[in-house]
């Protein structure tokens, strides 16, 4: 079982990245808030990884910092929250943002994030009441300001990355279009675009 990955981080194409470990490459999926927080590729970079397995194949989940990683673990124990839809609300709204609906039963702003309905949204603020504690808190980073390493690369065609990263937290395409509608790419990279449509979302 993996736990924690050392090595060179050469790909990002959200929600997944590339880290090598000593000549050999191992696809990560990742939340954006991970991601937003990733120094430019080239750079060595630790995760801290959640092995699953999905079609019988395994699949490497990774995360900046083990609190992360615990809120993930928490909510994929929720009964029909998978490990994709997981990422979808670790990208969409920060841990205080979360902690604060689970709390305060807040459905509404649940229900707005990817795959979502209210019998889900309401299984979460229930099942999730008493691994609070377990769940800690965070800088909101799926809202904030970029770090300086997430400005690196720009991409050649930033629009349609954050289209295809949208659609792999699961928004429906026709959704991820209305989303980064509006949105000026104009010299900015995908995760700006996949930023500002998160926000976007959950507004």
């Amino acid at each position: 079982m993996i736990g924690r990955l050392t090595g060179t981080l050469i790909e990002k194409q959200p929600p997944r990245v590339v880290i090598d470990v000593h000549g050999v490459g191992y696809e990560i999926e990742a939340p954006m808030s991970t991601i937003y927080e990733l120094p430019e590729t080239g750079q060595a970079v630790t995760l801290h990884i959640h092995q699953g397995v999905r079609d019988e194949v395994p699949v490497l989940y990774g995360f900046l910092s083990d609190s992360e990683r615990n809120r993930f673990r928490s909510l994929i124990r929720v009964n029909g929250v998978g490990p994709k839809m997981a990422l979808a609300i670790l990208s969409g709204i920060s841990a205080d943002e979360l902690r604060r609906c689970i709390e305060q039963k807040d459905i509404t702003t649940l229900t707005r994030l990817p795959g979502i309905g209210r019998k889900i949204a309401e299984r979460l603020t229930l099942e999730m009441q008493d691994r609070l504690d377990s769940m800690g808190s965070g800088q909101a980073t799926a809202v904030a300001g970029l770090s300086s390493g997430s400005v690196g690369a720009v991409a050649n065609h930033p629009r349609a990355e954050a289209n295809a990263a949208l659609v792999a937290l699961g928004y429906k395409p026709a959704e991820a279009d209305r989303l980064l509608s509006g949105l000026d790419d104009e010299g900015h990279s995908s995760e700006t675009l996949i930023r500002a449509a998160l926000q976007k979302a959950v507004r």
